[in-house]
């Protein structure tokens, strides 16, 4: 998403400018071309060539500097750009910003420029909670100024409080919210991510091999085009999605209650969980010993079918999205996923192909919809996997496919009022 980005990145005088080192960083890896812009004080804490070293860019920092030959500064640079981030924005530069000053080279871009702008605040909590602060910021948001953090923890004063500069990969996030479109804007989807466990004992249980990285990578993608997200996520160490409502269960039972209480909230359901089909009809209140002879006999009984109950009684005005991993015969096992579950698109996918099964940050599938489309998505980043997903739920939800099970006089008898 941000390969072959023109973004700024402005640092200015505060002790988190360290973080922007890594920030850097964090964009040039994804294919961004990143010109850094410092303030005089900024550089008390990094030096430009840090940055220059980093981004492969000059560091520009001199009020009057020229770019390219005879080109002005910061109006060349305002010129190129596709985004421009404040990181950390100081206390100083949001309250010259919201007061119209422009009296350094970041200032005075930040004024020429018509892409969007996104701070990172970071400062004492006395600071950030000061009305001047405050007010400043209200101003700069109703200009359309985005903001990500502050956060909150042990600031480098000493004291605990809200002021740390958003995490690098927040930031990174934040900013590729705001060069997505927000198709999604005004609806609410509905996430689950990663696996389910089983427990046979207080020890021991069954799973599946699922990561959770193509749940939350819609979970992001859904947050970045604008939608409120609601995740429901199994056991994963992945750290949550910005601005994502994150619920987090265990087993198949928990994620069935969790869905079923929120379904009724989201207008699009997209179910990239890989729930366990089966579960022990008992589990033992102690370890099982391992004992010489015989192993202890398992005894299996099926979990609910989640996807299939949602589909039964889905509303006409909901979009349902489900997941098939497969391993053998891919697109008749999810077409008939597609047709018994009353789906309006499935995405599939051969876990055993290289780069498309779990553990991976890639994913290669195919979308087959209830009206009849087959989409295949070449191997790509799981988040670019999920932003073709959501193009296409976005296209559904403009009305321009329509499910071919769905009847154009009546409802069929298994949906419900709700």
């Amino acid at each position: 998403m941000l390969r072959g980005k023109e973004i700024l990145l402005g640092v200015t005088g505060g002790i988190a400018a360290y973080k922007s080192v890594y920030l850097c960083r964090e964009l040039t890896v994804r294919g961004a071309n990143v010109h850094v812009v410092m303030t005089k004080n900024a550089m008390n804490f990094v030096t430009p060539l840090t940055f220059q070293t980093i981004s492969g860019n000059p560091v520009t920092h001199r009020m009057f500097e020229l770019f390219r030959g005879p080109e002005i500064g910061h109006v060349a640079l305002a010129d190129r750009a596709h985004a421009l981030v404040v990181a950390p924005a100081t206390a100083n530069i949001l309250g010259k910003v919201a007061n119209g000053l422009a009296d350094d080279f970041l200032s005075t871009m930040i004024m020429a420029t018509r892409v969007p702008v996104l701070f990172a605040p970071a400062m004492n909590v006395v600071m950030w909670e000061s009305a001047a602060v405050q007010d400043n910021v209200r101003r700069l948001k109703e200009r359309g100024f985005a903001f990500v953090g502050p956060a909150e923890g042990e600031l480098a004063c000493g004291v605990k409080g809200k002021g740390k500069m958003a995490d690098p990969l927040q930031i990174v996030e934040a900013l590729e919210g705001v060069l997505t479109p927000d198709d999604l804007a005004g609806e609410t989807v509905l996430v689950t991510a990663g696996p389910t466990l089983e427990p046979m004992d207080p020890v021991r249980f069954i799973s599946n091999h699922s990561s959770g990285k193509m749940g939350y990578a819609l979970a992001r993608a859904a947050v970045r085009r604008g939608a409120r997200v609601i995740l429901i996520s199994g056991p994963t160490s992945l750290p949550p999605p910005l601005n994502a409502e994150v619920i987090r269960v265990t087993t198949a039972r928990e994620m069935r209650e969790a869905v079923l209480t929120q379904a009724g909230r989201a207008s699009v359901i997209v179910m990239a969980a890989a729930v366990c089909d089966w579960r022990p009809v008992a589990m033992a209140s102690q370890k099982i010993k391992k004992r010489s002879g015989a192993p202890p006999s398992l005894e299996l009984e099926p979990n609910p079918d989640i996807l299939k109950e949602l589909g039964r009684n889905k509303r006409p005005d909901q979009i349902l999205v489900g997941f098939a991993a497969e391993t053998h015969d891919m697109e008749k096992g999810a077409r008939v996923k597609l047709a018994e579950k009353r789906l309006d698109a499935i995405v599939a996918n051969d876990v055993t192909a290289p780069g498309s099964g779990f553990h991976v940050d890639t994913n290669e599938v195919v979308i087959f919809t209830a009206s009849g489309e087959r989409i295949g998505v070449p191997r790509m980043s799981k988040d670019r996997v999920a932003d073709r997903i959501l193009g296409l739920v976005a296209k559904l939800r403009r009305g321009s496919q329509k499910p071919s099970w769905e009847p154009e006089a009546e409802r069929p008898e298994f949906w419900e009022e709700g």
